[in-house]
């Protein structure tokens, strides 16, 4: 059974008393950084407007005080979020979580008037002002900002624009709400006729289980229990969309995927490039669900069966503690500094939250603020795939610790286009780690197949989300009626073409886009594409080369959002404008099925 949060003990949960020790200290807090009690919230910075134009010192003044106090901000919000996604159902933490939200709103309400003004500066003027001393430390930024010129509206536009923010994210909101909290999904019943609970956590355990009928049966029960809610998370998915649109029009974008890229001065050829890239590679997906049909000895293999190992001569259970030490063990290659980092962040910090509890936040992630220690939310069941989230997960940790120890608040945050290097990396360092040590050719297959599984998730399976992402935004833009069919359709549609003729293609997973929170973040799942492209790339580069390659990753860790990030990574080695990292991806993925049929015919 799964615990109340209440009796999690401390060992097994982040440290987030470190931020505070409890929501009274946290209040005393947002009271000393809000102290007024209506409206303007934030006089001091009110009081630069329509003085930036005058001198780069008061430009300056502006920008450290702005950031001073979003930074004081953020420590807020980090705090009542985990606390929040500890139990999304205890009133006090979720109250916290709304009060600060409401006032991240305000504060971006009552900001919203700097870019208009800072961009009002004449071009020549602003020039001066980046080479000037006052302004040394925000030179990137100012110049980045400049790119937005065409794209920022003037201050009364924009503040409309963030005034309607925080209601626009009810559609998100309420689809979490739903998904996480709401929801219940009963029990399922295994070949024996045992009953199982079946949760978020449970469903992927049950989906990689050797008893077929568990598989299929926990398959069937959750995406038939979103199928049965199919018109209102049609209607929550088509909100969220319809705000990404607003956005764009309202800025003057193109369209919502020119939004989501330029300001990071990514072009859109290289999300369609990675469309295509996959879509004329497809052939190897195809060849490895052909060999796991043939190895499982089944006449059709379904859906549901796509996620059991093929090999079971090593998935057996792992303890936290063993999971800790696989994955401090598999960074050796970066050095002793970092390994020495992520020993005390995962043994002595305490930087995880580490088991299910009851309506604990599903999945697991990444965390934390400029003022304290990354944090991961783990739902950790002992499975070996639990193994690979973690090191996932510390490897965006890493970074971020890395980037806010090497970088100022401004520039301590690394855009969502490179936070999937890092982590996937730190994967692939694993993966080779064990592959290594394997006992024999079944441990062996078992970590190629794992590799597999985990590139169909990452590579595949993502970019053919992110089609399914740009088909929605598309719809909108030509004003095609979003229906539950019309998503149904496409997405079996995608389905298809992604698994080829040797899989079936359950009528369930019609319904599965209604369960993946990340169509609510805007062209936001294309980058794990990219990432773990990337991350094979570099993860060759460290691995094969010396000192100088592995510092070169080291720095690009720590470089934050310092540069742009397609200039980020071809710094550490990689080019991402170019096909070539995602086809030599697949490239790897097709020679890896070859080594694994040859391994399980291997007399």
């Amino acid at each position: 059974m799964t615990v109340l949060r209440k009796n999690v003990s401390k060992k097994d949960s982040w440290n987030v008393e470190a931020l505070y020790p409890n929501f009274k200290a946290w209040e005393a807090d947002l009271k000393k950084t809000v102290k007024a009690k209506a409206a303007p919230f934030f006089k001091e910075i009110l009081n630069f407007k329509g003085k930036l134009q005058k001198s780069s010192k008061q430009l300056a003044e502006l920008l450290e005080l702005y950031f001073q106090t979003e930074r004081k901000l953020r420590k807020l919000y980090t705090y009542a979020k985990l606390r929040h996604d500890e139990d999304l159902t205890e009133e006090t933490a979720r109250k916290a979580a709304d009060t600060i939200t409401t006032i991240y709103h305000l504060f971006s309400q009552e900001t919203s008037w700097i870019e208009p003004e800072i961009l009002a500066i004449d071009s020549q003027t602003l020039k001066k002002f980046i080479k000037d001393k006052h302004l040394a430390g925000y030179s990137f930024f100012l110049e980045s900002l400049s790119r937005l010129r065409p794209h920022t509206l003037d201050a009364e536009k924009e503040f409309l624009i963030a005034l309607a923010d925080q209601a626009l994210q009810s559609p998100h909101k309420a689809f979490s709400a739903i998904s996480d909290a709401d929801f219940k999904f009963g029990h399922v019943v295994d070949s024996k006729g045992v009953k199982k609970e079946l949760t978020h956590g449970t469903y992927g355990v049950y989906l990689r289980d050797q008893d077929r009928t568990l598989r299929k049966n926990a398959f069937t029960q959750l995406l038939n229990k979103y199928g049965s809610y199919e018109n209102s998370l049609t209607e929550l998915l088509q909100g969220q969309v319809q705000k990404h649109n607003f956005h764009a029009r309202a800025k003057k974008y193109a369209t919502c995927l020119d939004a989501a890229l330029f300001p990071k001065n990514i072009d859109t050829t290289v999300y369609k490039a990675l469309i295509k890239a996959v879509r004329e590679n497809i052939f190897a997906l195809h060849k490895y669900m052909k060999l796991r049909k043939k190895v499982l000895g089944l006449k059709e293999l379904h859906l549901y069966d796509t996620y059991v190992p093929i090999v079971d001569s090593y998935d057996r259970k792992f303890t936290y503690e063993e999971a800790e030490e696989l994955v401090i063990n598999s960074t050796k290659p970066l050095g002793d500094d970092y390994q020495k980092i992520l020993k005390n962040g995962l043994k002595t910090d305490r930087w995880v939250d580490r088991y299910e509890n009851v309506n604990k936040r599903s999945g697991a992630y990444s965390s934390g603020c400029f003022d304290s220690s990354p944090y991961i939310l783990m739902n950790f069941k002992g499975i070996l795939r639990d193994v690979f989230t973690l090191a996932h997960e510390a490897g965006h940790s890493m970074h971020s610790f890395f980037s806010r120890t090497n970088q100022p608040y401004h520039y301590s945050d690394y855009t969502i286009f490179v936070a999937e290097v890092a982590s996937t990396f730190n994967e692939e360092l694993l993966m080779q780690d064990l592959i290594k040590n394997a006992k024999n050719d079944k441990q062996k297959a078992f970590l190629i197949n794992e590799k597999l599984e985990d590139m169909r998730a990452t590579l595949f399976r993502q970019t053919m989300f992110a089609e399914f992402e740009l088909f929605l935004h598309t719809a909108i833009e030509k004003h095609i009626p979003i229906t539950p069919q019309l998503l149904k359709e496409e997405y079996m549609k995608l389905n298809r073409f992604y698994f080829g003729s040797d899989v079936i293609i359950d009528p369930e997973i019609a319904f599965e886009w209604s369960r993946i929170p990340h169509f609510y973040y805007g062209f936001y799942v294309y980058q794990y594409a990219t990432g773990i492209s990337a991350a094979a790339a570099l993860h060759e580069k460290v691995t094969t080369g010396g000192k100088k390659e592995r510092d070169s990753y080291i720095n690009f860790l720590k470089s934050g959002s310092s540069d742009y990030p397609i200039k980020l990574l071809q710094k550490a080695g990689v080019d991402m404008r170019t096909t070539e990292p995602v086809e030599r991806a697949i490239g790897k993925f097709s020679k890896l099925t070859d080594e694994l049929q040859k391994l399980l015919t291997k007399k």
